[in-house]
């Protein structure tokens, strides 16, 4: 039995006046699950929704499915890109990410402020198709202290530190593309939630009829 196809997605109807969509980037090894995981910990009402990002990377054998990636073959991830599901793809670190366009539009339109993390290729492309959106770039306190975190965390081989440890520093040079910078300074997690929650608070105050599209 052939499936009955899916109907367009409808990019027509804007989300709830004040919802944000709030990017956070930054490069590999600067923080951006600890920062974000802080803003999980704090209830708020109506709360943040947390976008799960697509990726065609492997998975790591701390991470669960559908709650740190959603993990896809690159032929899953290539249909749903193809049929425009994703409201941004990229290839980074030679792997895809990607943002489920869905995920997104409906929690906009239920009134909740969207968090997406995203890399700085797919924070541009993004930003290119929802002018409205917020955007965040976290930053080490030195390139330094960066290289250090990575080396520390020890999930990538040598070849592929090294591709993360140049791209960072390029990535670095982008954060004038923001709205916002914030430094992630060692051991100061909840002092850097504390201020990308502010940063939206007070973004909300200034435009609370401003209505999202995507």
């Amino acid at each position: 039995m052939t499936p009955a196809a899916k109907p367009p997605l409808d990019r027509t109807e804007p989300g709830a006046p004040g919802a944000l969509l709030v990017i956070v980037s930054g490069p590999s090894g600067v923080g951006k699950d600890s920062v974000i995981g802080e803003i999980r910990r704090v209830p708020r009402d109506p709360d943040y929704h947390y976008v799960v990002t697509c990726t065609t990377r492997p998975r790591r054998s701390y991470e669960i499915d559908d709650v740190h990636y959603h993990f896809l073959s690159e032929a899953e991830f290539m249909r749903l890109r193809d049929e425009g599901e994703l409201l941004e793809a990229n290839e980074v670190h030679g792997n895809w990410y990607g943002t489920p366009r869905a995920d997104v539009r409906d929690a906009l339109r239920q009134g909740h402020d969207v968090i997406l993390k995203i890399d700085v290729q797919g924070a541009a492309v993004v930003k290119q198709k929802v002018p409205e959106a917020l955007l965040i770039f976290l930053v080490p306190p030195s390139l330094e202290d960066l290289f250090g975190r990575l080396q520390a965390r020890a999930t990538e081989s040598a070849d592929e530190l090294d591709i993360r440890q140049r791209n960072a520093a390029l990535e670095l040079a982008r954060q004038s593309d923001y709205d916002h910078v914030v430094v992630n300074e060692t051991g100061q997690i909840e002092r850097t939630a504390r201020r990308i929650h502010d940063i939206i608070t007070r973004e909300k105050a200034a435009n609370p009829d401003r209505r999202t599209r995507v």
